[in-house]
């Protein structure tokens, strides 16, 4: 890498003194040296890995068990440590030897313990003197995909031509290779997180949209025997949520472990799938801008905690101090072990910094990364392996935390944690060397998973690894969807934002057909939240209600688009005023009129869209926006199911010839029935096509008696549209 320019050396300098806490309680450290501090990370693994079994513990110096995640990092790490000399080849060899044939030893099977794995895969963490299952864990996919990324790059690495070395890359490539992806596959073509043998089940929760789990995929799709479908990728990627955060247009994810794990090993510069394609960048670069994204996150400080500046920044899943504190007024829980991080649609920020999270973004923006892991070596204390996991500047109750070291004015974490020192050691040498990087670009299972997934450009238009395997039979062996794998209902969407032309902003997730035929046409329902689900992150509008729409019978029977959007905070659909005195304005308000551009906008997308079946369902103040649209744009909507809400009276004539089935609780108190009674009987009194259900001894919350009701479903998808 080049060496910087001076005068940004000296404004780091400056920077740093500005920020200088008034003790140097860092003072003690050694001299800063980029040696230095990835060495001590290194001796994390070479020194903490058990004498017998070689797995890496979970953390240190607290000591439950080992970390399959952690091993597989400490793995790779042992050739950062060969290639600096720190320990010699031999060394590396004989520990990364040792270590493979141990975990191509332990028993698999399906029993609840006495076990290590099943089918390949490991558990999440293993008992320290045995390596076997611990406590009740589950199967861990992506803690395995990373425990395999070590081995492969042990891999490629070890190629000459002794013993020891071609004993790796046989062990190596028979763990590999015993892993059986599609079994953990559901039938959306995504993996499960986990399984557990106690109720032979799998989780719901799957991989999907942007994570960790990038190189997961990639290795599943790169395996000569138990191949996921290509086109896994592709619905890997269609949940991506890509808005600007802090000034930065990415694909959004709040902790910075997700936008640097993959990258430990594969280098995403210059090299594209079909949807970096189309956004113009490649995934190096959006790393690079959720680093930007977060660093200006931390210099705003809208926390207002202790410390945070241009040069002391960083969030990402690592310890806390594990209790709560007072500040600015209020109690904050920070937990001992948390998922920190932020984002357009994510915000956990306790005032907690991990060290690894600005560390292991040097690759991707060294011009902030550095002079941040400089200042943090001179601002805080360090230990035999470097950074401990996590520190807190603002919390300074240091009795109160069963996590903090004493002797320190504030929070400083008594433990390292493995799958955060490992990071760091990798990402350093990518930086200083690009040694994982290149040792991946010969490894054959990640060139062939890469262009399986799509991906063309830079290094990859000349890699010839995959030819130095026989690919020949792995098409035929695609596997097909586990039945046994449930489905996540929220895996059904994506998440984007409409802006209009002022640029007001409108989040929403949209649900596609889940079988679609060549000249199919299918409904679109809009779903309208509630006014507690406002708000900008995009998920709380999916709380009540709208997983009805997901059901398997639903699914099948009625294949059909089913858009919700989320309502600005202080906005309303429109359709009644504050105290739910109901009005019609001439002008809708603003999140009215962006949902039904947002519509319009839809309908031009999405041709296969039948315009006689757009229906539009809303509960409590989205109760009252469905009237409201149905009244601005009768010409639209084949049907309506207003739930708790209510409508203008007066303007009942403009909605009489949309069939209405119109829900309320007898007894609600949040919203009168009275305002969906007096629709009702001006519908009806003008010839209306109404309907009108009350839950005589039911209050607000109806809206799950009536979505999941499938009478009324039957009864929506039912409707044409008809000329009027």
């Amino acid at each position: 890498m080049k060496q910087l320019p001076l005068f940004i050396l000296l404004i780091w300098s400056a920077l740093a003194l500005a920020q200088a806490p008034a003790k140097g309680i860092g003072a003690e450290n050694p001299p800063f040296s980029l040696d230095e501090v990835q060495k001590r990370h290194f001796l994390y693994f070479w020194e903490l890995a058990h004498p017998t079994n070689f797995q890496v513990p979970d953390r240190y110096p607290t000591d439950d068990f080992s970390s399959i995640a952690a091993t597989g990092f400490g793995l790779s790490a042992y050739l950062v440590g060969a290639e600096r000399k720190w320990i010699t080849r031999a060394q590396a060899a004989e520990r990364v030897l040792k270590t493979l044939e141990f975990l191509k030893n332990l028993p698999q099977g399906p029993e609840a313990s006495g076990v290590a794995g099943y089918k390949g895969w490991f558990y999440h963490f293993l008992t320290t003197q045995d390596a076997l299952r611990f406590k009740t864990v589950e199967l861990s996919s992506i803690d395995t995909g990373l425990l395999m990324a070590g081995v492969l790059s042990c891999m490629t690495y070890f190629d000459q031509h002794n013993p020891t070395e071609e004993a790796i890359r046989k062990t190596a490539d028979f763990l590999y290779r015993r892993i059986d992806f599609g079994w953990y596959m559901n039938e959306q073509q995504r993996m499960s997180m986990g399984w557990f043998p106690e109720r032979d089940g799998f989780l719901a929760a799957d991989w999907r949209g942007y994570n960790e789990a990038m190189i997961l995929n990639i290795m599943a799709l790169g395996s000569p025997t138990h191949p996921l479908p290509a086109e896994t990728w592709e619905k890997w990627c269609e949940p991506y949520f890509r808005a600007t955060f802090k000034g930065q247009d990415h694909v959004n994810f709040g902790p910075l472990f997700g936008h640097q794990y993959s990258h430990c090993w594969i280098d995403f510069r210059g090299i594209q799938d079909h949807y970096m394609k189309n956004m113009g960048i490649d995934y190096f670069e959006n790393s690079r801008r959720a680093t930007l994204a977060q660093q200006q996150y931390c210099r705003e400080n809208p926390g207002k905690f202790k410390g945070y500046g241009p040069t002391i920044w960083g969030l990402t899943a690592g310890d806390g101090p594990d209790t709560d504190m007072m500040h600015e007024g209020k109690k904050i829980y920070c937990p001992g072990y948390g998922a920190r991080g932020v984002a357009i649609d994510y915000l956990d920020d306790d005032g907690t910094i991990a060290p690894t999270a600005a560390i292991s973004s040097m690759p991707f923006a060294p011009e902030i990364c550095m002079p941040t892991l400089e200042e943090m070596w001179r601002r805080w204390p360090v230990g035999k392996y470097g950074f401990f996991d996590g520190y807190n500047e603002t919390f300074t109750d240091i009795k109160r935390s069963p996590k903090a070291q004493p002797g320190y004015s504030f929070w400083v974490d008594k433990d390292y944690l493995g799958i955060d020192q490992g990071p760091i050691v990798l990402m350093l040498e990518n930086y200083r060397s690009g040694l994982l990087w290149d040792l991946m670009k010969r490894n054959p299972y990640i060139v062939r998973g890469l262009k399986r997934a799509g991906f063309t450009g830079g290094w990859l238009d000349k890699a010839t690894a995959d030819r130095n395997v026989d690919f020949s039979k792995q098409e035929s062996l695609i596997a097909k969807p586990n039945k046994q794998v449930p489905l996540d209902q929220h895996g059904f969407f994506h998440r984007a934002i409409y802006q209009d032309k002022a640029g007001s902003a409108l989040p929403y997730q949209m649900m596609t057909p889940w079988k679609t035929t060549p000249a199919g046409k299918y409904p679109l329902v809009i779903f309208l939240h509630g006014s507690g689900e406002r708000g900008v992150q995009n998920h709380e509008q999916m709380r009540n209600g709208v997983h009805a729409f997901c059901e398997e019978w639903v699914r099948e029977k009625y294949p059909h688009y089913l858009l919700v959007p989320q309502c600005p905070p202080d906005m309303r659909w429109g359709g009644s005023s504050q105290n739910w005195q109901t009005l019609y304005q001439e002008e809708p308000t603003a999140a009215g009129r962006m949902v039904l551009e947002l519509m319009e906008q839809t309908l031009a997308a999405h041709p296969d869209i039948d315009r006689n079946r757009i229906y539009i369902t809303g509960l409590s103040m989205g109760g009252f926006g469905t009237f409201d649209l149905m009244m601005r744009r009768p010409d639209l909507f084949a049907a309506g199911v207003p739930v708790c809400g209510g409508g203008d009276p007066l303007f009942a004539d403009k909605i009489r010839e949309i069939p209405l089935w119109v829900f309320h609780g007898g007894l609600d108190d949040v919203v009168y029935p009275r305002c969906s009674r007096q629709i009702v009987q001006a519908l009806e009194k003008s010839g209306g096509k109404v309907r009108y259900t009350e839950y005589s001894t039911m209050y607000h919350d109806i809206w799950n008696v009536v979505y999941y009701n499938p009478e009324v479903l039957e009864w929506l998808f039912s409707q044409q549209k008809r000329s009027r």
